[in-house]
């Protein structure tokens, strides 16, 4: 089996966990390739301990699976490296939520066992896909979110609206996200969006501190095409695909829809979204009732 390693590289408290799951990965017979930058953070970590078949030092490579060893940042790039190729990503928190991931490693001997010999469960996700007429965005997909934010402290933005060629509104706000059902737990969550299951084709479009409060999230439809026109007084905003932030000038037009491939997200067998809901959100911890 073919294992491609990512990782963020601010490991130190976790080297023991990495040097475990390299170990174990090679008792099982695996190739392991290790993408190169971050193969040279682990070398001053643990200069001894790596088993590697090859690094990755670009996009071209093939795997079984894909480890991402980090927090939901890692995990996302590591979606991005993937693309196209379809290959599962199992990611390995190490760092602070870990929404996106499968464990927090303190049971690598098991996850190994269930990677090696096939128990591991694959979730296809939905991913966004954007169009811009500036033609500077190098990886134009987003499994969590699109954020179009201004730049400066003062000004909003005004962002003209429409869904499949009807006009839906002028926003006039600090920015607007458009949020996969992945990304509905992330950025859009905390600007007042709604969680989506997973397993949904939808996303949201969500203002960000909006000047009108009747301005609400609207959840849509998987086949809808939105698109956008921003005005600044900076005459320049930013726009970020999961992380990935772009300036863009005035004037720019700007269309969202949907992915034509989705991202294969590795779960255990025991680890459903509601339990993760509930772990990772703390859902039920209220300490004048008892546990259910």
């Amino acid at each position: 089996m073919k294992i491609a390693i990512f990782g963020k590289r601010s490991q130190s408290a976790s080297k023991e966990q990495i040097a475990l799951l390299f170990r174990l990965l090679k008792e099982h017979g695996a190739s392991i390739s290790v993408d190169t930058r971050f193969y040279e953070y682990l070398k001053t970590l643990m200069p001894d301990a790596l088993m590697v078949d090859d690094t990755i030092p670009g996009n071209n490579f093939e795997a079984d699976y894909a480890l991402s060893i980090g927090g939901d940042g890692t995990f996302l790039n590591t979606a991005s490296r993937v693309g196209r190729k379809g290959i599962p990503i199992l990611g390995i928190n190490t760092g602070r939520l870990g929404f996106l991931t499968a464990s927090d490693g303190s049971d690598m001997e098991a996850l190994v066992e269930e990677m090696m010999t096939g128990q591991l469960e694959v979730e296809s996700r939905a991913q966004l896909q954007l169009e811009s007429d500036c033609g500077q965005i190098d990886y134009p997909f987003a499994l969590n979110e699109i954020a179009i934010t201004k730049r400066d402290v003062s000004a909003m933005l005004h962002i003209h609206a429409s869904l499949n060629g009807e006009y839906l509104n002028d926003y006039q706000a600090d920015g607007l996200l458009l949020s996969t059902a992945t990304g509905s737990t992330a950025y859009s969550l905390s600007v007042g969006g709604p969680i989506l299951m997973p397993d949904s084709s939808s996303y949201v479009i969500v203002p960000i501190a909006p000047h009108s409060l009747t301005i609400r999230p609207l959840v849509l439809d998987a086949r809808t095409v939105v698109d956008l026109e921003v005005e600044s007084r900076s005459h320049t905003y930013l726009i970020s695909l999961d992380g990935r932030s772009y300036s863009l000038p005035m004037p720019s037009k700007l269309r969202i829809s949907s992915s034509d491939f989705m991202i294969n997200i590795v779960r255990r067998k025991n680890q459903s979204f509601i339990s993760t809901l509930k772990i990772k959100m703390m859902w039920g911890k209220d300490t004048r009732y008892p546990a259910i």
